[in-house]
């Protein structure tokens, strides 16, 4: 065993299942205005499994996209830990995460995020680009085919609609097989017909791919389809029981 692979072990909680790909324990995220606090993310514990649909709803402000950002690691935590594959994210060097970041973790957000001057394919293909590698060149027209823009892939972002702009940035996030995926209110920006599309081909890289998908959204119906739903309310985060 190489002395950087020792190393990383002093960061693993052997007490974490291989099963569960993400854990948080305690999680805590306070916003500092002046004289006032506001604790967005009050001593949080979520699991998630390989494979799982979790759901995280709450209206808006009760801190569930704070939550999202953190477990994803683009939010530093007050307290608390974050466990990834076992490892404490948090705990890791700045060069470790961002490896960890890149590999492990896929992130859609409500707006976009596509740089406009790159053509579709260039926009799925950044991240790759970014570390330096080619990987999974099959793997690209698998998901790209699965989204439905295999035929949309010379086009700039101004010449798709909304739902193959979102479509984009999915395929862009799953590109380097993320062992999660992370959903920041996907659908928002999205009409009616084409929010539905894109929540089905979610699951269809779920049910095709095996990808782990954690999402937070305002939709009910969204959430029902879940494996697991948490809710979030003034900061503090509850399992809630799915009813038959």
């Amino acid at each position: 065993m190489s002395k950087a692979e020792r190393r990383m072990l002093r960061h693993k909680d052997p007490s974490i299942p291989e099963s569960d790909v993400l854990v948080a324990k305690a999680l805590c995220k306070t916003f500092f205005q002046g004289d006032y606090h506001i604790k967005a993310v009050d001593s949080a514990y979520l699991r998630v499994k390989r494979g799982e649909f979790v759901s995280i709803v709450g209206t808006s402000g009760s801190g569930k996209s704070t939550l999202l950002h953190t477990l994803a690691g683009l939010e530093t935590p007050t307290s608390g830990h974050v466990f990834l594959d076992g490892y404490d994210f948090f705990s890791l060097d700045d060069n470790t995460k961002s490896e960890f970041r890149a590999k492990k973790i896929g992130v859609i957000f409500q707006s976009f995020h596509l740089l406009p001057a790159l053509t579709a394919k260039e926009n799925i293909l950044m991240p790759q680009k970014i570390a330096g590698e080619t990987r999974y060149p099959s793997y690209f027209d698998t998901l790209t085919r699965l989204l439905k823009i295999d035929d949309r892939l010379h086009h700039l972002p101004s010449e798709l609609s909304g739902g193959q702009r979102q479509r984009v940035a999915a395929a862009r996030a799953l590109i380097n097989k993320p062992d999660i995926l992370f959903a920041d209110e996907p659908t928002g920006n999205l009409d009616r017909d084409s929010a539905a599309e894109l929540i089905e081909l979610l699951l269809a890289t779920r049910a095709e791919l095996g990808q782990t998908l954690v999402m937070v959204t305002h939709d009910p119906a969204v959430a029902a389809r879940a494996d697991r739903t948490y809710r979030m309310e003034n900061g503090i985060l509850t399992e809630q029981k799915h009813t038959p």
